[in-house]
């Protein structure tokens, strides 16, 4: 598989049409129904608030591949890498064959579309649905783990957004992507269906990387018992959690969802080539892990009560009632020696000064001036 030339022309098979974070379950079924004969939809139900869960089947092969995305509602980068995924699907060139031959493809795009519609993690009944695989309250949560049941899927991609708050160790970058191979117990033991799990993620790790050197990270693997990544790779489907974080000056994660994207495919590659089964588990654990040394803005050089400090300073994006966008609410997250760490956006200039209160753990309320002209102003936690 050519990667290098597969993402150069990403925008001939990019979907469009979902152009930021916030489109809705009614896009999706545009979408939807303009898909070729080649690709078989059914309906798997209804979510609370009586949406429309689909399934959409592709492929002839003999490996079952179960993918889904938007368990949570204001994670949809998963769901836009996967309608990326069905455009290539329809293009004519050896690796479509390939996948076509070798694998059969069940894919669920967006399991949540009642939190899609006001972006917000939990559904309707506010319940988070991956932390309802033990009690199944939600509807959702009883359609994925039953499709999950009667496919009995050989691999499974969970397909997620994290905060833009991770970074990778030793870099210090912007975690963009993270993987995990859920663990399936509290020891984090590895059987043979884990193991599979790992070594597609080894050679995910391998294609992409070079892409975003020193941004690609291994999500935390402590054993969650009510997470269907972890009860899945439990049950027998090695299971591939991807993780969209941040990436700069990229809010709406169109750079993201590129190599989202490339990542499922170098998965799929993987396992319809079975060329995972040539990495080894050192490989997997070679990836640098995640940690939080990264903040959203990020000011040295400082004087506050008397001494030089750096002030790191992070929002929260918080959605707005009509579900089209969100509003970002900065506060002071650090004050002190923070020169251990990075940020989006990062002053470092001299003669910097503060007019206005720093207070710890509060909306930030202050400007940054160099001599007499305002660099950075923010009002009540609202960047001017």
């Amino acid at each position: 598989m050519d990667i290098n030339s597969i993402l150069s022309n990403h925008d001939t098979f990019k979907a469009h049409q979902l152009k930021d974070r916030f489109f809705k379950h009614s896009d999706v079924m545009d979408l939807l129904s303009k898909l070729s004969a080649n690709f078989q939809i059914s309906k798997l139900g209804d979510s609370y608030n009586g949406k429309s869960i689909n399934l959409v089947k592709w492929g002839n092969g003999k490996i079952k591949v179960m993918l889904w995305s938007q368990m949570h509602g204001d994670e949809a980068t998963g769901t836009m890498a996967l309608f990326d995924l069905f455009n290539f699907l329809q293009s004519d060139n050896e690796l479509v064959k390939e996948l076509n031959t070798n694998c059969q493809l069940f894919i669920i795009p967006m399991v949540n579309p009642d939190g899609a519609e006001i972006f917000t993690r939990r559904n309707a009944q506010q319940i988070d649905i991956n932390r309802d695989y033990l009690k199944q309250a939600s509807k959702e949560a009883q359609i994925l783990k039953n499709t999950r049941d009667e496919i009995n899927p050989q691999f499974g991609f969970n397909l997620h957004d994290q905060t833009t708050l991770w970074s990778v160790s030793k870099s210090i970058k912007p975690a963009t992507l993270s993987f995990l191979a859920p663990a399936y117990d509290e020891e984090l033991n590895v059987n043979e269906t884990r193991e599979s799990a790992m070594l597609v993620i080894a050679k995910i790790f391998d294609e992409i990387n070079a892409f975003l050197p020193g941004q690609i990270g291994l999500f935390d693997d402590e054993f969650e018992p009510r997470a269907f990544g972890d009860n899945f790779q439990k049950a027998g489907t090695s299971t591939i959690l991807i993780e969209a974080g941040g990436f700069k000056d990229d809010l709406e994660k169109q750079q993201i969802r590129k190599y989202y994207f490339g990542s499922i495919l170098s998965g799929l590659n993987a396992i319809s080539s079975k060329s995972y089964q040539q990495k080894k588990l050192a490989n997997y654990f070679t990836i640098p892990k995640n940690n939080k040394q990264i903040f959203h803005v990020l000011i040295h050089n400082v004087m506050l009560n008397d001494i030089e400090v750096s002030i790191g300073i992070n929002y929260e994006e918080c959605p707005t009632k009509c579900g089209l966008t969100t509003e970002r609410i900065y506060s002071i997250e650090d004050i002190g020696d923070l020169s251990f760490c990075d940020a989006y956006k990062v002053f470092s200039i001299a003669n910097l000064k503060i007019k206005g209160n720093i207070e710890i753990f509060k909306r930030a309320h202050f400007s940054l001036l160099q001599g007499d002209s305002t660099i950075l102003s923010f009002q009540d936690g609202i960047l001017f």
